[in-house]
């Protein structure tokens, strides 16, 4: 009996390990409907300061099940600029000041940001430069922020007011800069106006121009899902010099 306990245990343990070996290899793929070749791809740095274990308050991406169609650089027409990876945020209006990480697409939906401090930028959507959308998101309160432990105000928390003509400044690692005008801000029902095709063609799409968009929480907080209902976007152009 105590070499069947033993060997009842033994299979357990080995069962265990199958299963986590199964869970880990679904998680390796990136996004986008083909496998993609990862060699090369940046790690992500994680920037936040503090972690995002607790509750799911806020999920500022995960806008619908529709997913994100990630450019094939490949099946361009024409060649872009070369861009540059942004390592810093700035908004003078509303005393913004914030690091930038990259983001994680997978299985082609966008993942939230690692923390609240920090701002997730998605490199395969385009690059600060490319001439196209550069698409960043940004937690607008977070679970632990406020007094005791409570949420409170987050990164993103006072984009929903910026105005247009006011001013984003993303800043890259060598000190490269580019700055864009706000044009406007809009919110959009989760349930009912955040189709697949308005994600892809009025959000992350391209825009014809150097863009930047910013997603983030809106409307009413869904405490049984621990879903905003809503999402605010944020559409900005660079301003010419």
């Amino acid at each position: 009996m105590k070499g069947e306990t033993r060997l009842t245990g033994l299979a357990r343990v080995l069962g265990l390990l199958i299963a986590l070996a199964l869970l880990l290899s679904l998680l390796l793929p990136l996004a986008g409907a083909a496998a993609q070749d990862t060699e090369g791809t940046p790690t992500r740095d994680v920037l936040s300061e503090v972690p995002t274990t607790g509750a799911r308050r806020p999920g500022p991406i995960v806008v619908s099940s529709a997913r994100v169609r990630v450019p094939d650089a490949e099946a361009a027409v024409e060649p872009r600029p070369e861009g540059f990876a942004p390592v810093e945020m700035q908004v003078e209006s509303v005393n913004l000041a914030a690091p930038i990480e990259i983001g994680d697409i997978v299985d082609g939906a966008m993942q939230d940001p690692t923390g609240p401090w920090v701002v997730s930028w998605y490199e395969p959507l385009g690059k600060v430069g490319e001439g196209g959308n550069v698409v960043m998101s940004g937690h607008v309160d977070y679970w632990n922020t406020g007094p005791n432990g409570t949420a409170g105000p987050a990164v993103f928390y006072e984009v929903p007011n910026l105005a247009p003509g006011d001013v984003i400044r993303l800043i890259g690692e060598n000190g490269e800069n580019i700055d864009y005008a706000v044009e406007w801000t809009e919110q959009f029902d989760v349930a009912t106006e955040l189709t697949p095709e308005v994600i892809q063609n009025d959000i992350v799409g391209d825009t014809g121009q150097e863009s930047l968009t910013l997603i983030t929480c809106g409307g009413e907080f869904d405490a049984a899902t621990g879903e905003y209902l809503k999402r605010w976007v944020l559409r900005a152009n660079m301003i010419e010099i």
